[in-house]
């Protein structure tokens, strides 16, 4: 029996499976100005409506010619000038030459320009003998350059970004149409779970988990929904299912899926939905529980993540097995996994056979172009310094054990919702 075999344990790929397999995505269209967009999904193409440039302009300083006047010539005269946003006007006489600046339109009947550091003023005339030979065209971006009309420049799909924004705005377009983000309503459990800025007592710890999950999910493009730390009392906990049931389209929790901590969390979803728990074949983040909370006449059907307690595992499952879900339900056809990259350990990794192991780790690059990776030290779950000292996973396989020095492992970057 192989390891991904462990009885008990879900593989992570089935995990992810099973839950997509359950994702319908948001058909709610809505239309946004471009400069609120960031971060939304395209729900149509979007094709180019003009040709970007829309005229052939100069992409140097320097002067607009015909380079047959240069077959019986090398010094012209200037018969005007072309400035971006004014450009020349009127007739252009054989046998001279334009100034003409970066942008500007080219002339008609110029065929080449030449920068001006190839040029030199001698009187009324500008010499060109140190820019021979010359080519065609050269320094001119012609027409559609960039973009051709009618080209497709961003597919539905897409997720925007801040890249995205100024490249639509060059085509004159000043609203799109995206998907609404997905809704996710999050709250913490535990009664020994203290807001910030108290001071605590014996037993307690502050909430950190909150912070992280609402980043991360604005980050992943939603609209997070924070309804704080519910106490382990039967009656709110069941309350607050039924608000953020009523709030959003999924409802996250951290603690209250470990075997011993799950009484009151899974007697109220038994009653208010259909949920798995599940046991992970992951390491921190084991314990994991999805499924949905089912509609009543008072509310509509909302998808459930309960993610573990401890603040790696909390997030770490929130970024690795409910990212893909949400990207998913937002209509974010072309979200993908940070690629698995090789890289040669500088430290021991410790690590058992039987999950798949996430360690925090900090990668770095040789003057040779050698990818090296190295611990970030304390990996339990409850440590979060790790977290934040690190700068990529290292995946330690499934059936694999201690990794000593010297040995390949595989990294993943942190993707930009990690940032």
């Amino acid at each position: 029996m192989g390891c991904c075999d462990t009885p008990g344990l879900m593989p992570i790929e089935t995990a992810i499976s099973k839950m997509l397999e359950s994702i319908t995505p948001i058909s709610l269209v809505v239309d946004l100005a471009l400069d609120q967009a960031v971060g939304h999904v395209l729900s149509e193409d979007i094709h180019s409506p003009i040709n970007v440039p829309p005229f052939d302009n100069s992409a140097m300083d320097g002067y607009a010619l015909r380079s047959s006047d240069l077959e019986t010539a090398t010094q012209l005269p200037l018969a005007g000038k072309s400035f971006a946003g004014i450009p020349f006007e009127g007739d252009w006489p054989q046998g001279t030459c334009i100034r003409i600046m970066t942008g500007a339109q080219i002339p008609e009947g110029c065929d080449l320009v030449i920068m001006q550091e190839q040029a030199q003023v001698i009187g009324d005339d500008i010499d060109f003998s140190q820019a021979l030979p010359v080519k065609l065209n050269q320094n001119i971006r012609p027409t559609g350059d960039d973009i051709e009309q009618g080209a497709l420049v961003l597919p539905k799909g897409h997720k925007l970004t801040s890249r995205d924004i100024p490249m639509i705005a060059t085509l004159g377009i000043p609203s799109v149409s995206v998907f609404q983000q997905p809704k996710v309503a999050f709250f913490s459990t535990g009664d020994e779970l203290k807001p910030l800025g108290t001071k605590l007592k014996a037993g307690e710890i502050y909430d950190s988990n909150r912070y992280g999950i609402k980043v991360m999910l604005e980050k992943f493009g939603c609209e997070a929904i924070d309804l704080g730390v519910i106490p382990d009392d039967k009656e709110l906990l069941k309350q607050a299912f039924q608000q953020a049931q009523s709030q959003a389209d999924v409802v996250i929790t951290s603690g209250g899926v470990s075997v011993g901590e799950a009484d009151y969390t899974k007697v109220i979803l038994d009653e208010l939905g259909e949920i798995g728990f599940w046991k992970i074949a992951m390491k921190p983040g084991k314990p994991f529980a999805f499924g949905k909370l089912l509609e009543t006449e008072e509310r509509h059907s909302a998808l459930f993540c309960g993610l573990p307690g401890n603040p790696v595992s909390a997030v770490l499952t929130l970024y690795i097995l409910v990212q893909p879900l949400l990207a998913k339900l937002a209509g974010h056809s072309q979200w993908q996994p940070q690629p698995s990259i090789p890289a040669i350990s500088q430290t021991r990794f410790k690590k058992a056979p039987g999950r798949t192991d996430f360690q925090r780790g900090i990668f770095s690059i040789t003057e040779q172009g050698t990818l090296e990776v190295s611990t970030t030290g304390n990996q339990s779950s409850g440590a979060f310094r790790s977290m934040s000292l690190a700068n990529c996973f290292v995946v330690l396989e499934q059936d694999r054990g201690h990794v000593e020095v010297g040995e390949t492992v595989h990294i993943q970057m942190f993707s930009p919702s990690f940032y």
